[in-house]
């Protein structure tokens, strides 16, 4: 069983994509076949080394990896064009001389009378005689395969069930490439070539977004035509925003890129994008690693409905995620995240006990950054913060526990003698430990929200950090 991943590099890795992806590597890993990439980069124009770049870092980064080198499709253009040849050969084609005018006044006249737009094949049956006469014109052509409008396409959809098309509504004889001059052929187009790549690759089952299901009747045409064995095929439901339209650009967020740098693990992407059109079996979490899911995924649990996006799930997803990291593994996303801020990091003991003390209230990786700032850069002072400053008292404990600390040693404090400290501290300024303890807040943080409070205490003063920012209040 080979299945196959074909994106064109004419963007970075969308989310779609990337889910389509996903799913391949499932069925793969599920059947123990192979997982293949095949770099659809014939679109000379908008392909770049960039986005293959791109779209490879992404699959990595998700952790679907494939089982062959990858095949790019540019460098098959030959056997393409040997394909249209056959077809054109065995009368299965033929060279099409209208011009974009003849086209354009075709498809208005078809508008003004209230029909679908489609070629009506005016170059099929062209004579000998009438061809000459378009090539003595200068006329370029391109390839057109034949589409009889009589003739029904059907196949079992592993997803959709059975599907069936009549050729009537395929849109007339389908052009499988560009214009070219004189007998030459241009460029192949989308469907002639993905089918003969297919073949090429040994590829079994199709699966892609069920916006293919038109190509998917079309490209059947030409496995027969061919004589080339007809894959199986999945068509998926699509990913919609809240308004249940065809998650695109327009909706902000969409490549795999952006998930990643705004604090998404590869962990949760997955995860998510499994239950975008997926459903889990009964007794099942909907938490699970892809090779957890890998060994219960069909078809058979995968929706024909699209799936809308809900951002609450996925950063509920996230979060648990990195609530389950080890200390280690969570450091190690986190430092370089850190060490961009310029951040100079102490110790790793020092940094481990840090990762601890944040990670129940991270949700995003990036969330590591804002709530690590205090402990690495001298806050200011917030709104919340000098409220509590300016209450009776405040500043007064702030001085006298500045005092204390300047009688213990340097090498830190354990939380037992923080207390210790803390309410000899206010007891001695004639202040109750609630204000006590959210001035030391304030004074460490610079404002009111932030984790336990003697834990940050202790961290600040295993580096000093809690004798400097309580100095500058008294």
């Amino acid at each position: 069983m080979r299945v196959r991943l074909a994106p064109s590099p004419t963007g970075t890795l969308h989310i779609g994509t990337a889910r389509t992806a996903l799913f391949n590597w499932l069925f793969a890993r599920h059947e123990d076949g192979q997982f293949l990439l095949r770099i659809e980069d014939t679109d000379k124009e908008r392909s770049k080394p960039e986005f293959t770049e791109n779209i490879l870092e992404g699959l990595n980064w998700l952790g679907l990896n494939w089982d062959q080198e990858p095949i790019l499709q540019s460098k098959r253009i030959q056997e393409h064009q040997s394909a249209i040849k056959a077809l054109l050969n065995r009368g299965l084609a033929y060279r099409c001389y209208a011009t974009e005018a003849e086209l354009e006044e075709m498809r208005e006249s078809q508008k003004k009378k209230g029909e679908a737009p489609r070629y009506d094949n005016r170059h099929r049956d062209l004579s000998p005689k009438e061809e000459l006469k378009f090539k003595e014109e200068g006329r370029s052509a391109v390839v057109r395969f034949q589409i009889e409008d009589q003739r029904s396409i059907t196949w079992n959809d592993l997803v959709r069930g059975p599907m069936h098309w009549q050729g009537r509504d395929l849109g007339g004889d389908m052009v499988i490439s560009r214009r070219a001059p004189f007998d030459e052929i241009g460029d192949p187009l989308y469907n002639l070539v993905v089918v003969t790549d297919d073949a090429h690759m040994g590829i079994t089952h199709v699966i892609r977004g069920e916006d293919h299901l038109s190509n998917t009747a079309k490209q059947i045409l030409l496995y027969e035509a061919l004589g080339l064995s007809i894959p199986t095929f999945a068509h998926t439901p699509l990913i919609l925003n809240s308004e249940g339209r065809k998650l695109s650009k327009r909706d902000g967020v969409t490549s795999i890129t952006q998930f990643r740098e705004l604090g998404y693990t590869a962990e949760a992407m997955c995860n998510y994008m499994a239950l975008l059109g997926w459903s889990v079996p009964e007794g099942m979490d909907e938490k699970f690693s892809i090779k957890e899911i890998s060994k219960v995924f069909s078809f058979n649990r995968v929706n024909k409905s699209g799936a809308k996006f809900d951002w609450d799930k996925l950063n509920w997803l996230n979060g648990q995620v990195i609530h389950e990291f080890t200390t280690e593994d969570l450091f190690n996303q986190l430092k370089p995240l850190w060490i961009h801020q310029g951040w100079e990091l102490p110790g790793p003991e020092w940094c481990f006990d840090l990762v601890e003390l944040l990670k129940p209230s991270l949700n995003l990786l990036n969330d590591g950054i804002d709530q690590a700032r205090p402990f690495f850069e001298t806050p200011i002072l917030q709104v919340d913060g000098q409220k509590q400053l300016g209450e009776d008292g405040a500043l007064e404990v702030l001085r006298n526990l500045f005092n204390n600390l300047e009688k213990e040693p340097w090498d830190g404090l354990n939380a037992n003698r923080g207390k210790e400290i803390l309410k000899f501290s206010a007891k001695s300024a004639g202040v109750k430990m609630g204000i006590t303890m959210k001035s030391l807040r304030a004074a460490l943080l610079g404002q009111m929200q932030g984790p336990d409070l003697l834990s940050t205490w202790s961290l600040l003063a295993r580096v000093g950090e809690d004798r400097n920012r309580l100095s500058s209040f008294i």
